[in-house]
């Protein structure tokens, strides 16, 4: 059996683990010790799971692959706090994830297509146009290639803090002590986890929803990777249908749709996609959503210099999401090659807040802008590693 027709393992949920177990005659405390090799351990091989019988071992590298995505390449930001990966699929093509270190938590940002079909003409992803869906496995594998290295981080730290001797100076963050201080009496070092999930890297989420949503239900278990539901947003451009099948399946994942103009012709002009679905069908899937589910949608709104960034456009984000349980995100517009405007500068983005406060009592906030020195930024990334 080749490489391409032998299944993913990140694409199998523990109830389709453990009925493929079945299938093959292994007991179901195979297919869960299974589980938590992939998912809890985040081992990267078969051969790192010596609990598993070897006739176990055998059959599933015959049928099944554990390949995860190779980084072919690896950006740090100058202050540390992001790290972009240029990951490898098995076709050829590449996508970028980004991690992103806030204070006492981590956040993944992952893709879930190669480019995207929307065609946002500030958006990186967008201007490389749409080349295939991912699969559930291929999203999953993400997530756990960011766990993996947290968890290998920690596990070196905390190596080092439990096994240096008396009178030796720790380092700053990033340098490492010689391996010769690590013994054998250290400490097992507790790995750290991923907090927040945010699907806002290259792609449109629900454009790709079933994969998608297969991914989360996968990242969700809480026998694996134990994600909480609140700890994970999906980012739309406003795909309606997508939207309402949110709101008909009661997914418990937070919402955030890029709205980035309040009237029908301004969002034409930056969103292609609002003519497909225009501005009041798709607030009208927005409300029906907030009622469906009683929760709030985080709306983003990104700020570009002379564009959308007035007071009148301010008023019109106030009166248009005036009654929905809201919070508007904004986010001062990041740089990409292919788009000639710029960010708002810091007091237009205090005054769209302002206004949005005082006049319509929508909370609001002003992003917290990461890794721009490496195009890591939302609307940067294009799979170039560059």
């Amino acid at each position: 059996m080749s490489h391409t027709e032998r299944s993913d393992l990140y694409d199998h949920t523990r109830a389709e683990l453990t009925a493929r177990l079945a299938a093959w005659g292994f007991s179901p405390v195979h297919a869960a010790r299974l589980w938590n090799y992939l998912y809890w351990e985040c081992v990267g091989s078969l051969d790192a799971m010596p609990e598993l019988p070897a006739k176990v071992r055998t059959r599933l590298a015959a049928e099944c692959v554990l390949a995860g995505l190779p980084v072919a390449h690896e950006l740090h930001s100058r202050d540390g706090f992001t790290r972009k990966f240029l990951l490898g699929l098995a076709d050829g093509r590449r996508i970028e994830t980004v991690l992103m270190r806030f204070t006492g938590r981590a956040t993944a940002c992952v893709s879930s297509q190669v480019g995207c079909a929307m065609g946002c003409g500030f958006c990186a992803t967008g201007q490389m146009g749409f080349q295939r869906h991912l699969t559930a496995g291929e999203i999953v594998a993400q997530a756990v290639h960011l766990q993996r290295l947290l968890r290998a981080q920690k596990a070196e730290t905390m190596a080092v803090e439990n096994c240096r001797p008396a009178g030796v100076l720790i380092p700053e963050a990033g340098l490492q002590f010689p391996v010769a201080i690590v013994t054998q009496n250290c400490k097992s070092a507790p790995g750290e986890r991923l907090r927040n999930l945010v699907l806002m890297g290259m792609g449109e989420p629900l454009h790709n929803y079933d994969a998608v949503m297969k991914a989360v239900d996968i990242l969700r278990d809480q026998n694996g990777f134990a994600l909480a539901a609140s700890r994970i947003t999906l980012s739309t451009v406003g795909v309606v249908p997508g939207i309402r099948r949110l709101a008909d399946e009661a997914r418990p994942v937070h919402l955030a749709v890029s709205l980035h103009a309040a009237t029908q012709a301004e969002r034409a002009a930056l969103v292609p996609v609002a003519k497909q679905w225009p501005l009041d069908e798709l607030m009208a899937a927005c409300r029906y959503y907030c009622e469906k589910l009683q929760r709030r949608i985080f709306f983003e709104f990104a700020l570009i210099a002379g564009k959308n960034d007035s007071a009148e456009q301010a008023h019109a984000v106030g009166r248009l999401l005036r009654g929905l349980p809201a919070q508007v995100n904004l986010i001062p517009l990041n740089p990409t090659a292919g788009y000639d405007g710029g960010p708002s500068p810091v007091d237009a983005a205090r005054r769209f807040q302002k206004i949005l406060s005082e006049h319509y009592a929508l909370p609001s906030t002003v992003r917290q802008r990461r890794g721009l020195d490496i195009a890591a930024g939302c609307g940067q990334l294009a799979g170039a590693g560059s």
